[in-house]
Order: C-alpha cells, then structure tokens, then sequence
C-alpha cells in the first residue's frame, strides 16, 4: 500500500469515526508531509460535515472532479510511486516504511477489519444483542438436536460384528391385514444355521414375559431373605453371546449359558447382590420358587444405553422347554432369532432364499400336515427379510417386537426442525444487516472513493458476520449445556456434553465459520454494492427501503412458526382425546398391585382380605390388563367343526378371574359373566364383539369355539374395550378363568386415598413382609403408552415458542428500523393532524399484512403434514383436523406480530415531530 492510499484509509476511519488517537496522528503527521493531499482532503472533511449539508459550489465541482479523476489517478500512483519530501524542521520522520510482504499485509488487514467489526458490534447495541442473541437461541437448539441425533445414530454399533449381525423378521399381507414382526418358533434357529451355508451362528432371545421367569421378577439370594423387584430379564441362547460377542467380566463367555438352570448377570447388578465378590458359581431364586434355582454363569459388561437389548439378566435356553414338543414345532412363534453371516455373504439373496426355503419348505407343509386348508393363500402373503443390527433402533417403528426403540422419522423431524430454526437466525442477520445499509452507506460510499475494493469491503463485512458468528457459538454452546437437562425430560434421554471430546472444539469452529459465512455472503455482496456517487448525494435511503426479499423473508419465518403452532395445536388435541375418549372400561381410581406371585397360594387369601377394606369396591387377579406392560397371547381360533376348513382367526387369550370384568367396569352386551359357583365355566369363554364379528357369529352365546383343543362354549359377549394402543385396530378377544397371578387390580372408591393407600400396605406386610409393595394406578399406565405422542407435543410446544421469539426478536428490530426511516413521513403526518392510533396502525399494517400472507402459505402445508402424522392411529380414534385450529394459530401470531411491532409503532407516533423535520 502507498502513502498516498494509506492517507485515504486513515482520513476515511476519521470521517466514519472509526479511528484511533494513533492514527489521528499519523495523519496529521502524513498531510504535513504531503501538502498536495490535504487541499484534497480538507474540502471533501469540509462536504461531509452534516452542520454544513449545503457546500458552496466550488467545493461541490472540485469534488465531483475528485469522484471522476480518483480512479486514473490511482492508476498512475501505482505505476510511479512519488518520493517523500523530506520532513519540515522539527519534526522527526517516523513514518512507517513500506510493507512489501503480502503475508503481513493480510494480516494488518485481518486486524483492521477486526477493529472495525468489534466497533460496529459495540455501536448498535440492541440490533446486536438481537442478532447474537437469536443466533445464540438456535445454535443451542441445534446443538441439543445434534446430540439427540447422534445418540440414536450411534444405537448399536459397539458390537464387533455389527456390520454381519442380522435379525430375521417377517411381513404379513392379506386381506387388507399389513404386519411385521419378529418372532419365530424355536426350531427356526437351528433350521436356519443347517441349510444356509451363509450362516455362521444363530442365536435365539426369548423375552415375552408370557413365560416364567421372563420380563420382571422378585430376585433374591439364596442366602438372602429379602425379595427385590428387578426388570429386564430374557431367554437367550449361548451362541447369542458369541455372536453378539458380549463382554465377560467374570466367568467365561464360551460356557457363560452352556448349563442348564444358568444365568448371566450384569456388571452392576452383580455388584448390588454380591459387592466386591466374584458372583460365579452363586445361586439366585426368582419369585421365592427354590425349586428352579438359578446359579450365575458369567457376569457380562451392562448393555450400553445405545443398544436395544436392555437386559440385566440373561436366563440359559438349554434344557428349556416350554411345554412338551414345544422346540420342535412350527405352529407356536415365540423366539427373536439373530444370525452372524460370513464374511461376504449376498444379503439379498439369503433373503429370498430364506423366504423360499424356509416357508415353503416349512411353515406351509406343516399348515397342510395339519389340515389348513388356506395353506397355499398364506403362503403368497408371507415374506422373510434379514434386518441388520445397526438399523433396530431406527427402523423397527412398524415391526412389533416388544421392544422400546427410536425412529428414524423422529430423527428426519428433529433435523428439519433445528434446520429452519437456525434458518430463521439466518434470516434475522440478512434482514436486520440489509435494513441497516443507509447506516453503512455513507461509510461504503467513501471507501470506495479513497480507492478501497469491493473484496476490501467484502472482506470487512464477512469478518463483521463470522464475529457474530462466533460469540453466538460460544453463547449457544452454554446455553446448549444449560438447557440439557429440561432437553433430556423432553426426549426421554440421558444425553451429555462432549467436553472432553476431542473433535468438538474443530466442529464448533467449522460450523460458526460455515454459518458465519453462509449467513453474511448475502449483506456483504450487497452493502458492497452501493455506488458511491449515490451515496454520497444521499440517494440510497429511499433505496434502503426495497424491502421484497426482506419481507419473503419476514414472510418464511412466520411460516414456518405457524407451521408449527398448528402441528403443536393438533397434536395436543389428539392427545386429550386419546386420554379423554372412553375405551371401554374404567381405567380411574384401579389400582394394580404387581409382584403378588410371590404370594403363591395365598393370592386369592390376600385378595380377599383387600376386600375386607371399607375403601374397596372389588378386586381381581390377572396378569393380562388393557395397559402396556402386562401379558399378552396370541392364539387362533375356530369355530366348532372349522379347523382343517378355513383359516384362523388370530385373536387374544387371556386368563382372568371371576371378578375381572366387574373390577374393570366393562359391559356384558349378551349371555352373562363367569359364575365362580358353576364348576362348567371353567371350561367356558366370554369373547369381545370384534370376535363376534370376526368368526361370522350373530348370535355367540351357546356357539363352540376351539384353540388348539377340545371346543369350549360361548357364555357371554363383553363390549369392545381398547386393551393395545388407539394407533392400531381394535383386536378380537377370548377371556378365560385361569391363574396369572402377578398382579392384583383394586377398583378403589374416591376419598382418603393416602389413607387408603396405608391400608392396603398394612395387609400387603402382613403376607410378605420381606418384599417392599409395588403398585401404580392404571390411568397412569394407560398414559404411558402414548408416553412418544407426549413426547412429541412438548418438543413441537418447545420449538414453536422458540421459533416464535426470534422471529418476534427480528420483527422487533425491523419495526424500529422502519420507525427510523419513516421518521420525517411521521412528523409530517403528526403536524398535519394524525392522531398516536392513526400512527400506529400505518406503522403496524404492513407488518400484519405480512402474518396473513404467512397464514395462508403455512396453512395447507400444515393440513398436509398433520393428516400424514394422523394416519398412524386408527380412523375411529384419531381427531379431524378443524377451521378453527388454523384460526387460533393465526389469531395467535397476528396478536404476537401485533404487540411486537407495537412498543416501536407506539414509541415513534408519541415522538415530538419538531425533532425529525428542524433539518428539513
């Protein structure tokens, strides 16, 4: 850089007031040296000071002589370079010497550009507290969002083998009936690993807690005394560890469940039963049964939080038999079944094969070996795919195999949310840095006169942008770690900040780089752009006010806030009527003790004597409930005489007791309830009218029904109650008096509930003294089956309020810029008689008018997304999506848009118009 430029670049940080003491007098210094610039330099400090806005007309043309001439003479400065004068007497000659090397160049510019942008920074304090603080706002949303997003990618890729590790899972199509799942008979592992040579290793997990010992249990030490409730208990074989290749603690994992009547145990809670022992070799009993006592095999490694086998207890499948022939047969499907491949194997290929082999060699010759006339029907309807381990977690939400797990459409919805979020930021930094331009145009305007570039001012304004950039980063990432714990309520996670990971440091720093950048290159290119003629001659404050990318952007931002006010709108609604709808029985005030079959005989004695209680209205014994967390049957049925005729139907079985029916408060709608005093009603059913309908019966009571067995009677038809999620349909039902002891439901009546509650504990204590009482009241569980929708409303609340303030916080900063431009308009208005209101409203229109347009482009496109969201849950119990559920949205952000830009509509007609219109 020359002196000469060098001169100009001081003289322009004085007139933008931008300078230090340090440079003031390096230029005084430097026009004593060269008296040919401040003739120059005078009359254009002379134009530009505002107390003097009319300049004599030789100061004019000399200038507009300056504006024509200053680039060729640049040019022919660059070519010769004039020597200095020597300096006057009395002076000492400390001008700087001439920088040659480019490096050190860039880096004083760097520094410059720095200084000018902390200033700008500090100059306009509320228009930055805005841009930093909505940035700041977002970023820590997309951080928490990012967190979340890459926990559920992370699900299940600590195993060796991941990338060979396969589950077989099945699909149903037929007659309108579409269904996934995994469970098989016991027999398809070993088929499996015999007749595909791909197949390294196959191994069964049997979790249904249909089956003794699966699901939860009272544990104990042998030598203990005291029961204690533990969950997470499975069937597994020992080729499952192999394949999974689980990590040992204790013991050896090549016999960790080779003996019968083993069990593996987790790190932790060997350490809560055996602390500071090797529990190898030690015995447990479950549920108080010392005939099957379970010795400890192996101790494993917990499960990490990023898998979905959440086990602590592993319980051996050899010797195992559920009931006689049960391993063998192929009409009974219990048993998840995971598969190691070999190293190369076509997934796509054994997939066919599999489908082909197995179902046809298989499933249908022993439908027909049976007499199933609808063999060869079913057989088309059936097909076998392998599922890698890695996609469990995300990609089983329409595959039922009992397990909690995320979902991949979640993950899309998250992404997209935190997208438009740091969108809108985005759009808050175009819009409030291209409002500002007249602020900056003067400054650009002389720049460019005094010979500046437009990469210069490219450059400065982009080192302006990724400053912001970056103290908004720093200010999100402490929110981020602030706001993690409400975030984790919200998702139902445990998530962490990575503070001592090592790549979070370089991701920061590249994403506010990135954003910076993408978030400035807009204002940048265009505050360059002015013509300095233009500005100069105050031109470019009516041009300042071409405001259509401005308000497309006002516009999107309030789209997409509506958006998600009309989802969260919705999804609330739903929910309620979930809640509220009534499902066919009584769910209120029935209280479900569990762990009562440790009682073992002296269930029904303990039963009894809750009845004795004033507080009491019945009570009854099942494990089976129309909650999630308690057993299920799959069984089909025949009507009398049907078997080998025509196919099944697939309905529930359950074992009641006598009282189940008028515990729950449901409806018999033909024949009667179980008589516990009739001997015969042991051998009799009561079926739901879906069943009814199901097996063509208009009149059930009397008919014979069969399952597997001799044909039992009808003796009733209970009223169709919901018993699985209002997602799916209404299922068929069969309920029969048996024993299923875990759980004992008391109806109790309103009142002295805690009393109550002290009660029903003193009986508890006086059968198991040893065992604390579990209970939770069912309206409660009933609530946690739709525990995601929940989930889903509070996210969509969360991030709509969110949403919602910064475009507000954006809103608000245009309405002051407007303020300000109209400023002279506004007092002329006030002179001329305009009231505050008529003010007001003029200001506030045009920012309205924007919301309609928003209401009108956000409204089909939430319709269309809430209806898609709708059709998971069945049409009879989902809501329809209303007019005045996008009226309440629009009337919300007409209100919200309306007290936003009001404080600065109000602040600006009160203003005194002597003040705007004394320099007309």
């Amino acid at each position: 850089m020359n002196v000469e430029d060098h001169v100009w670049e001081l003289a322009t940080k004085k007139l933008a007031g931008e300078a230090s003491e340090e440079e003031l007098h390096e230029l005084d210094f430097l026009l004593i040296e060269n008296p040919e610039l401040k003739t120059s330099l005078m009359l254009i400090f002379n134009w530009w000071q505002e107390e003097q806005p009319n300049a004599d007309a030789n100061s004019y043309l000399l200038f507009d002589r300056i504006l024509k001439n200053i680039k060729p003479e640049v040019e022919a400065v660059a070519q010769n370079i004039p020597k200095l004068q020597p300096p006057a007497p009395g002076y000492i000659n400390i001008k700087k010497p001439v920088i040659k090397k480019s490096a050190l160049i860039n880096i004083g510019m760097i520094k410059n550009y720095l200084k000018v942008a902390i200033r700008q920074l500090r100059k306009q304090k509320m228009y930055t507290a805005i841009k930093i603080g909505g940035f700041a706002f977002s970023i820590a949303a997309c951080l928490l969002i990012a967190l979340y997003i890459r926990d559920e990618l992370s699900f299940d890729k600590n195993y060796p083998d991941a990338d060979r590790i396969y589950r077989i899972a099945g699909a149903y199509n037929l007659d309108g009936i579409h269904d996934k799942g995994v469970d098989w008979p016991a027999v398809m592992a070993k088929t499996v690993k015999n007749n595909y040579p791909e197949v390294e290793k196959a191994g069964r997990l049997m979790p249904n807690s249909l089956f003794w010992g699966a699901g939860s249990n009272e544990l104990k030490r042998a030598d203990g005394v005291e029961n204690t409730h533990e969950d997470g208990f499975a069937y597994a074989d020992q080729s499952l560890l192999e394949i999974l290749k689980v990590p040992i603690v204790y013991g050896d994992l090549a016999h960790a469940l080779s003996e019968p009547q083993s069990m593996v145990i987790s790190k932790s809670k060997a350490d809560k039963y055996f602390p500071g022992q090797n529990p190898v070799g030690k015995v447990m009993y479950l549920n108080n049964n010392k005939s099957r006592p379970y010795k400890i095999g192996a101790v494993m490694q917990d499960f990490p939080a990023t898998t979905h086998l959440h086990y602590n207890f592993l319980l051996t499948l050899t010797g195992v038999q559920f009931w006689n022939g049960e391993q063998e047969t192929w009409g009974a499907s219990n048993y998840s079944v995971y598969l190691l491949l070999k190293p190369g194997a076509d997934v796509k290929s054994l997939d066919k094969k599999i489908t082909d082999g197995i179902i046809k060699g298989y499933y249908i010759p022993d439908m027909k070996k049976g007499g199933d006339k609808n063999a060869d029907r079913i057989a088309g309807a059936l097909t076998m795919f392998l599922q890698n381990i890695k996609d469990i977690n995300l990609h089983s939400y329409d595959i039922h195999d009992g397990m909690s797990h995320g979902d991949i459409r979640f993950v899309w919805l998250f992404g997209a949310v935190a997208g438009f979020i740091l969108l809108i930021a985005c759009i808050n930094f175009i819009n409030l840095s291209t409002a500002k331009s007249a602020n900056r145009a003067k400054e650009v305007g002389l720049r460019k006169v005094v010979g500046s570039q437009r990469r210069g001012l490219i450059q400065q304004f982009l080192t302006e942008s990724l400053l912001y950039s970056v103290c908004s980063f720093v200010l999100g990432l402490l929110l981020a770690a602030l706001l993690l714990p409400y975030f984790n309520q919200l998702a139902s996670k445990s998530l962490t900040m990575p503070w001592t990971q090592w790549w979070l440091l370089p991701i920061i720093l590249a994403s506010a780089g990135i954003i910076g950048f993408v978030a400035g290159i807009y204002p940048a290119f265009y505050l360059s752009s002015f013509k300095p003629i233009e500005v100069l001659k105050g031109k470019l404050a009516t041009g300042s006010k071409s405001s259509f990318l401005r308000n497309g952007l006002v516009v999107f931002q309030f789209t997409t806030s509506i958006i998600l006010i009309i989802s969260t709108v919705v999804i609330y609604n739903q929910m309620h009527y979930i809640l509220n709808k009534k499902v066919g029985f009584e769910k209120d005030q029935v209280l479900m003790i569990q762990g009562t079959n440790t009682l073992e005989n002296e269930v029904l004695n303990f039963k009894n004597e809750l009845l004795k209680l004033s507080a009491v209205k019945s009570a009854t014994v099942s494990d089976f409930l129309p909650v999630s967390g308690t057993k299920r049957n799959g069984n089909e049925f025949h009507n009398e005489g049907r078997q080998k005729l025509e196919a099944g139907t697939g309905g529930q079985f359950w074992d009641v007791d006598a009282d189940y029916i008028k515990t729950l408060g449901m409806t018999i709608v033909a024949g009667r309830d179980f008589n516990p005093k009739l001997k015969t009603d042991s051998q009799a059913v009561i079926i739901n009218q879906t069943m009814a309908d199901k097996l063509g019966l208009k009149d059930p009571v009397g008919k014979r029904i069969s399952n597997y067995g001799a044909p039992v009677p009808i003796i009733g038809v209970v009223k169709d109650f919901n018993f699985e999620s209002l997602k799916g349909t209404l299922g068929p039902l069969v309920m029969h008096l048996g024993n299923s002891p875990s759980i004992v439901s008391v109806k109790i009546k309103t009142g002295d509930l805690k009393g109550t509650l002290a009660q029903i504990n003193a009986v508890w204590k006086n059968f198991s003294p040893n065992q604390p009482i579990r209970y939770t009241f069912m309206d409660e569980q009933f609530a946690n089956m739709y525990a995601d929708v929940q989930r889903m409303g509070s996210i969509f609340t969360t991030f709509a309020v969110l949403a919602i303030i910064i475009a507000c916080l954006g809103l608000f900063a245009l309405a002051a810029f407007m303020a300000e431009q109209r400023s002279k308009e506004i007092g002329i208005r006030k002179v001329l008689g305009a009231t505050v209101s008529n003010i007001t409203t003029l200001l506030s229109f045009d920012f309205i008018k924007l919301v309609f347009i928003a209401i009108v482009v956000a409204s089909p496109i939430a319709w269309w997304a809430m209806n898609k969201w709708l059709e998971d849950f069945n049409p009879t119990n989902r809501i329809t999506i209303s007019w005045w559920m996008f009226a309440l949205a629009g009337i919300m952000s007409i209100v919200i848009a309306i007290l936003t830009v009001s404080y600065q509509s109000i602040k600006a007609a009160l203003m005194n118009p002597v003040k705007s219109l004394k320099a007309e």
